[in-house]
């Protein structure tokens, strides 16, 4: 079994740039589709800890029922943030990866590269024909 798992919605570009990454790094993954196979409290709080990131940072907020739900009221908790997340597992911000050298929210895809073990395998570019890495196996610099 890999060391790396992917917290995945195959609906959404950043998530199957970040698969398409760590797969270029000659690992296969553990896929979860979270929205099909929710984490229980535990394995999310888990997450967002290892993440060290406020939970209202890990909520998504686009396609969402966020703005229905008033989760940008500071009066809710952070277990009642959680609550939601449970109860609406779209709410979770994606893709989440986690190696052994860190747990990481991946947006932009290419924060990915800097969680996996080993170097990139080939050129790879994003879905919309960004660069990220080239033929050497290098991150590209956009700066």
């Amino acid at each position: 079994m890999s060391h790396i798992t992917i917290y995945h919605n195959p609906a959404c570009g950043t998530s199957r740039n970040v698969l398409a990454l760590i797969r270029n790094s000659g690992e296969e993954p553990a896929v979860i589709e979270y929205l099909k196979t929710p984490p229980d409290r535990a394995t999310l709080e888990r997450l967002i800890a290892a993440m060290n990131m406020p939970v209202r940072d890990v909520l998504r907020q686009k396609g969402t029922p966020y703005d229905e739900l008033d989760l940008a009221d500071a009066k809710w908790t952070d277990a009642q943030l959680v609550d939601f997340m449970l109860q609406h597992p779209i709410l979770i911000n994606r893709p989440i990866v986690v190696t052994p050298l860190g747990t990481r929210l991946c947006r932009p895809s290419e924060a990915v590269l800097d969680i996996l073990p080993q170097p990139q395998q080939a050129a790879f570019a994003k879905e919309d024909g960004e660069a990220v890495v080239d033929a050497k196996g290098q991150r590209v610099d956009k700066f």
